[in-house]
């Protein structure tokens, strides 16, 4: 774990697992400028110590950066382990995803490993951090937990369709899992004062760190309105058991 302190927020942590350079940094920059902590997790702690120092020294904020294999119960374990000794996460944003192949996917060509995988990242991850921080939240009666979702959270491909810029197949069946999470988690826990949301982003993501980049803004989404979505359905909406909201249009916004 590695930390990058500016000043101490009293609003606890914001903890955004499965962090890279578009929507996961937009989502943990928008809660570092609201005031809160923020432990931001992925595999590559090179990278992620990197972009910890820049959000800390934008948000004048603690940040920490810290090393998760999200596939791995144990690394999960003790990654949070190191977040909750920071203090209370309020946020749990899991972001994380095995990538997206762009190869053809033949149902018959994937591999049990290929297949244990994908299931890992999207599924497995987002249980095991979701039993992390939930003891937590039932005790203080509070909490958000939002889990990205996609194209595929909602429908089945065959083989392979390319759409824009990213690809489904038969591998995407973890995104349909954690959907499924999110659901019972939501049922269960709405009464215990947890506010369990599960989103779709129906498209490509642009990336902030250019102006133009090889995607067009006009069929790309900006990933700081989605993280301001992220941020309206922590502080605002709260009313329903689950939130289960469908980001299709490169603009739309709270």
């Amino acid at each position: 774990m590695r930390s990058f302190s500016n000043s101490t927020s009293t609003k606890g942590i914001a903890a955004i697992v499965g962090v890279g350079p578009k929507l996961g940094s937009s989502v943990a920059r928008k809660f570092a400028q609201e005031g809160y902590t923020i432990a931001i997790l992925s595999r590559d702690l090179d990278k992620l110590s990197r972009l910890a120092d820049e959000i800390a020294c934008e948000a004048k904020t603690q940040v920490f950066a810290i090393r998760i294999d999200c596939a791995d119960c144990k690394s999960v374990r003790e990654a949070f382990e190191g977040v909750l000794s920071l203090g209370s996460v309020e946020v749990l944003v899991y972001n994380a995803c095995e990538p997206a192949s762009c190869q053809p996917s033949n149902f018959m060509a994937i591999s049990p490993e290929s297949f244990q995988r994908s299931l890992a990242g999207s599924a497995h991850g987002a249980f095991y951090c979701a039993q992390q921080v939930i003891p937590g939240m039932v005790e203080r009666g509070r909490g958000t937990i939002i889990f990205t979702g996609s194209s595929a959270s909602l429908n089945g491909f065959a083989g392979y369709l390319e759409l824009k810029y990213y690809f489904f197949s038969y591998i995407g069946c973890g995104k349909f899992a954690l959907r499924g999470l999110s659901q019972c988690l939501a049922k269960e826990f709405f009464a215990s004062g947890i506010h369990v949301a599960h989103i779709v982003i129906d498209g490509a993501i642009s990336d902030p760190r250019s102006s133009k980049g090889d995607q067009s803004t006009d069929t790309c989404m900006d990933p700081n309105i989605i993280a301001q979505n992220y941020w309206y359905i922590h502080t605002q909406d709260k009313s329903a058991w689950t939130q289960e909201l469908d980001l299709r249009s490169p603009n739309q916004r709270f």
